[in-house]
């Protein structure tokens, strides 16, 4: 059966209609993806030592904070790689739809690092600062260290924020509506985690500046819990959106109508009571739907449309990769038959 190619940049695409099966998956978002991961990576390591170097030069808690932030962002990336390159294998026998979902595990381990390192580290320090004070140093490394990582982080960030523009435009929305919608996690996380970074940056350098005005290390403290906070509430949007795609996350409203009414609108279809959509990796989507067929409609008739059905979700909605149709009524959902007391004596 022919398979109309998935649009540029989604994710492999294949469906199957009632037990049948499309063709192969193509290559999707997946390798700029991972280039994105593996540059943010790179540069978070990088700037994370240079961080801890200026931190102990100028004995500022702000500047370990940061180098916190980067060494969890680092060890983010790694487990967004892992992420991608386990979530793309191929299905078998024991996982029939894929290993998609994978790919939230491990963002979600990514988001709690972020949670436990960067923030827990930042907020202890910043904490101790304040009460127990810190020994000022010379600043002027640490200025230079965050003026050389904030041109790094923005480079990171552009070459994320691209990759979301384009994507944005390849579905015609709005680069803001794509990164709150996306079921591509690990894009998301990049361009929150470098928007987050370059915030702390901000948050390091004033930190630094009013201590070294006041004389008063209560500012430098000051700073490094608002990183700490910063990076909680990141680690919370990203957790929260990898959870809710981890446990089976329907598509938006609009979307499922756009299938309902695509579907009803076939010839021999009278009605689409029931629709649910589930997905089941990044731009991977699973369609089951119950579908009232006209009482004259054959048996070839329904076979030729179930076929039909599949070619027009698949080509119209890239991302659709597995579409299953059940022609009998109710509405899908399994029940247990008990018996009734009647029936009992």
């Amino acid at each position: 059966m022919t398979q109309p190619a998935p649009a540029p940049g989604h994710a492999p695409v294949e469906a199957a209609t009632a037990g049948r099966g499309g063709g192969k998956a193509e290559k999707g978002s997946g390798g700029e993806s991972a280039g994105t991961v593996v540059l943010a990576g790179a540069v978070n390591l990088a700037i994370a030592v240079a961080k801890l170097v200026g931190g102990l030069i100028s004995h500022s808690s702000a500047m370990m904070s940061e180098a916190a932030h980067s060494l969890a962002d680092t060890v983010t990336e790694v487990l967004l790689f892992i992420a991608l390159k386990r979530g793309t294998r191929a299905a078998d026998a024991r996982h029939p739809f894929g290993y998609g979902r994978e790919t939230y595990f491990w963002a979600f381990l990514a988001a709690l690092c972020t949670f436990a390192v960067g923030a827990g580290f930042s907020i202890y320090q910043g904490v101790q600062t304040i009460r127990e004070g810190e020994e000022q140093g010379s600043p002027t490394i640490s200025y230079i260290v965050l003026a050389v990582s904030f041109v790094l982080e923005a480079g990171s960030l552009v070459k994320a924020v691209r990759q979301v523009r384009s994507e944005a435009r390849q579905r015609n929305t709005t680069s803001r509506r794509y990164l709150r919608m996306t079921t591509d996690t690990t894009v998301k996380a990049v361009a929150f985690e470098d928007s987050a970074a370059l915030v702390g940056l901000v948050l390091a350098a004033l930190g630094l500046f009013l201590e070294q005005v006041t004389g008063d290390p209560v500012w430098d403290g000051v700073s490094a819990i608002l990183i700490g906070v910063l990076l909680i509430l990141v680690a919370g949007v990203l957790a929260k959106a990898n959870v809710s795609l981890l446990i089976g996350q329907a598509m938006p409203g609009a979307t499922e109508q756009e299938l309902t009414d695509e579907l009803a609108a076939m010839e021999q279809v009278d009605d689409v009571p029931f629709l649910l959509t589930s997905v089941i990796g990044p731009g991977q989507l699973l369609v089951a739907a119950k579908v009232d067929f006209a009482d004259t409609a054959t048996v070839a008739d329904i076979e030729r449309a179930a076929d039909e059905a599949e070619r027009r979700l698949v080509a119209r909605h890239p991302g659709v990769r597995y579409v299953f149709l059940d022609p009998t009524p109710g509405n899908g959902r399994a029940r247990a038959w008990a018996p009734q007391a009647d029936e009992l004596e």
